[in-house]
């Protein structure tokens, strides 16, 4: 068996290391922060799979930040809002949620600054994240939102991995096998 996955995603290839989760879980580890050409191009084609009407663009500390900054520029919207991993000092009426992930062995949590969950009341967001694969991290952030009153109208990612490809309610450029 090759050590990594060759991975084709907006008309670029990446070798994608394979890594051992536990003895029935193999995944290609696709890490978007640093490369920058790749967050360009990916950005470049979701932002055509963005047809729609919306208010805002909503990701997930941390991977998805330079993808959500690239769609800004593409879809023309001067900003988006980041969910946190815990709560700042500079919050002002933090809400927060538990999530668990495919990639982390503990739970964790997101957290909404009360400002920005203020600015999204009422608005209509998009989910934007590198990778949808058990869809925790997704559903953590959609039951935040829906805790701010923020209506999400899509979930959009560059790589849907494993049975998350066939989910009809995202959004995504390419498949990303399970080994």
């Amino acid at each position: 068996m090759k050590n990594f996955y060759e991975l084709k995603v907006a008309g670029l290839t990446r070798k994608l290391p394979l890594i051992k989760l536990n003895d029935d879980l193999t995944i290609a580890s696709f890490v978007l922060l640093g490369d920058a050409e790749l967050t360009h191009c990916a950005a470049e084609q979701l932002a055509k799979k963005i047809d729609f009407d919306f208010d805002y663009l909503v990701t997930m500390e941390s991977k998805g930040i330079p993808l959500a900054q690239e769609l800004c520029h593409f879809l023309q919207k001067p900003r988006y809002v980041v969910l946190r991993k815990s709560i700042k000092d500079y919050m002002k009426e933090p809400i927060s949620i538990s999530v668990s992930a495919i990639t982390t062995s503990t739970p964790q949590e997101l957290v909404l600054d009360g400002s920005d969950a203020q600015l999204l009341k009422g608005k209509k967001v998009v989910i934007i994240d590198d990778v949808i694969s058990s869809g925790g991290s997704v559903a953590a952030a959609e039951k935040l939102l829906h805790k701010a009153e923020a209506n999400v109208v899509a979930r959009v990612a560059i790589l849907a991995e494993g049975q998350a490809a066939k989910r009809t309610d995202i959004k995504f450029l390419e498949e990303l096998p399970l080994f």
